[in-house]
């Protein structure tokens, strides 16, 4: 019986003289609220769809594996190698290098993504030989993930340092001169689909997408692409300033949410490469697919418009976005409240939003319930804060990454104006109050009479 099968039955007993930071009690000042490094981690290579992913360490962490699995929105053309549970174990580095070579054998991935936890971390567990000799033996690219600790951007660095190695190590002739790498897209509910054909209609060539339905293959020849499009720079502006001192490809912050960003980004990519055909045919392309999308948002924007919104969310380069795409329905921000980003992304919203709305930096909603159910009538929240929303009885629209409904690009816009139109003017927040009942007997039956 081969060690894919029976890791479990040699696995030590758990020792509690070495602690978990995940297991104790965390402040604000620990940076937590945007989960462990190693969460952030896989969120960002899960979608790499022939990729198998191992997770080192214990058995705690498969609660957070099955999330990153199962619940984020990122989908793929093809069938994912890591669609369910595979291995989660904790164990010598010897029976490691076996599990992966089983694992290469089994499923025949074109790379393999060993992630180490906080235990693993705190036992000081070299894994990058162990990677490096399964590799040989395997043929493929094992490539280790160190992600121990409880900060979001640890982790991002981490998957950053990862792509960073497959990158590079494969020859591609890019079919236009124009040709790009879209970054920090994760394809939830299948918005990528539509932007890269977009930039395949205007004549630019969509490299490799890292990672929301990407393969090995394509990350490996990233390096050959004229330019980045980073959409999500919480995760990916390392990747990207990385692949710029290494290989020299400039890039440029985007967004695909909202006519106007949309439409930004693709005059972006078209200007950087100089074509004239290109910027012809974007013109055009935008030109028709905003009258188009206008048409059909429009009986949505009359019954929204006028109302107030508020935001909450982690990114403040996501919160921007939104506040243009709410606009565009005549919808009025005015609140707003990110935990990260860096000061262009704040100073931007702050210039959006304009000086009578609140711009709050790291705060929960539930610290400002009064003022929410006073002021607004729409919240867009985070993960987290979509069960204040519930409960302060307030309508909100969810656009994080466990949604179904496509919001990016031009058809995603129209989208975002159905679900808001529902959230606000469908409200079941509120049910009705229920009707008294008479108390006593029923007056359909007759009372009781006494026996003689």
């Amino acid at each position: 019986m081969g060690t894919f099968e029976t890791f479990t039955d040699s696995m030590p007993p758990r020792k509690r003289s070495i602690f978990l930071a995940c297991e104790g009690h965390c402040s604000d000042k620990c940076n937590t609220r945007g989960a462990c490094a190693y969460s952030k981690a896989i969120s960002v290579l899960n979608p790499i769809a022939d990729a198998v992913h191992l997770v080192h360490g214990p058995v705690e962490c498969a609660t957070c594996a099955t999330y990153a699995w199962n619940a984020r929105g990122s989908i793929s053309s093809g069938q994912p190698l890591c669609g369910r549970q595979e291995i989660i174990f904790f164990d010598e580095r010897r029976k490691l290098a076996q599990v992966v070579r089983e694992l290469a054998a089994i499923r025949g991935p074109k790379a393999v993504f060993v992630y180490s936890t906080c235990k693993a971390g705190a036992d000081s567990r070299d894994i990058g030989a162990v990677c490096k000799s399964a590799s040989k033996d395997a043929r493929i690219p094992v490539l280790p993930v160190s992600c121990t600790g409880l900060q979001a951007e640890r982790g991002y660095d981490a998957a950053c340092n990862a792509l960073l190695k497959l990158i590079g190590t494969r020859s591609y002739v890019p079919r236009s001169p124009c040709s790009v790498n879209i970054l920090g897209d994760y394809n939830i509910a299948g918005d990528l689909w539509s932007i890269r054909s977009y930039f395949e209609e205007i004549g630019i060539e969509v490299v490799s997408t890292l990672t929301g339905d990407s393969r090995v293959a394509e990350i490996q020849s990233a390096h050959l692409a004229g330019l980045n499009l980073v959409q999500c720079s919480s995760s990916m502006n390392s990747l990207a300033k990385r692949l710029y001192e290494r290989y020299g490809i400039p890039y440029r912050q985007v967004s695909f949410l909202g006519l106007a960003d949309m439409s930004s980004a693709l005059r972006t990519a078209a200007e950087f490469f100089e074509d004239p055909s290109v910027i012809a045919e974007t013109e055009d392309i935008i030109s028709r697919e905003t009258r188009r999308v206008q048409r059909l948002i429009e009986p949505y924007k009359g019954r929204v418009a006028g109302k107030r919104a508020a935001i909450y969310l982690n990114g403040a380069a996501k919160a921007a976005s939104l506040i243009n795409a709410l606009n565009e329905l005549g919808i009025e921000v005015v609140m707003v409240g990110v935990r990260h980003g860096d000061w262009v992304d704040r100073q931007r919203i702050r210039n959006l939003i304009g000086s009578d709305a609140v711009s709050i930096d790291g705060i929960d909603p539930s610290e400002m319930r009064d003022s929410l159910i006073k002021s607004v009538d729409l919240i867009i929240p985070g993960i987290k804060e979509q069960f204040a929303a519930r409960n302060f009885g307030i309508p909100f629209c969810d656009i994080c990454h466990n949604r179904t409904s496509v919001f990016e690009g031009f058809d995603g816009m129209v989208n975002f104006a159905r679900e808001i139109d529902i959230a606000v003017n469908n409200r079941t927040e509120r049910l009705p109050a229920r009707r008294k009942t008479r108390l006593g007997r029923p007056p359909c039956i007759s009372p009781r009479r006494d026996r003689l």
